[in-house]
């Protein structure tokens, strides 16, 4: 039966935590954390970024964090709590489950980038 993106954002919002921008604050810079920017890359050139975040675009995700595959980025590293955000939380959440489901157990949804500037997070230009 064919799945709805609604229902598909249900499921992966209820399979992520999502953490406020406060929390997020008190995790950068940790070397357990990564911070995963999953925006289109002219979003990260037109705002910025979280400080040291790495920035994947959502297609991509997949292949970066599959630390068997060619593409493996070593940044991805599933004893790491990854903390990602997009431009609403939509996106976020979606690569989220799927790398829970690839065996990233420590996954956290910031959701939108906006949240973190609303909250005075640091932006680190790019």
């Amino acid at each position: 039966m064919p799945v709805t993106v609604q229902q598909m954002l249900a499921a992966a919002e209820a399979a992520v935590p999502r953490i406020s921008a406060e929390e997020a604050k008190a995790l950068v810079g940790r070397p357990d954390v990564m911070f995963l920017d999953v925006r289109e890359p002219p979003e990260v050139a037109a705002s910025g970024k979280v400080p040291g975040a790495i920035a994947v675009p959502r297609g991509l995700v997949e292949f970066r964090a599959d630390t068997a595959g060619a593409s493996h980025d070593k940044n991805f590293d599933p004893s790491k709590t990854i903390v990602a955000y997009c431009a609403s939380g939509g996106r976020s959440a979606l690569v989220l489950k799927t790398l829970k489901d690839m065996g990233y157990e420590n996954v956290r949804n910031l959701g939108g980038f906006k949240n973190w500037v609303d909250a005075g997070g640091e932006v680190e230009k790019v």
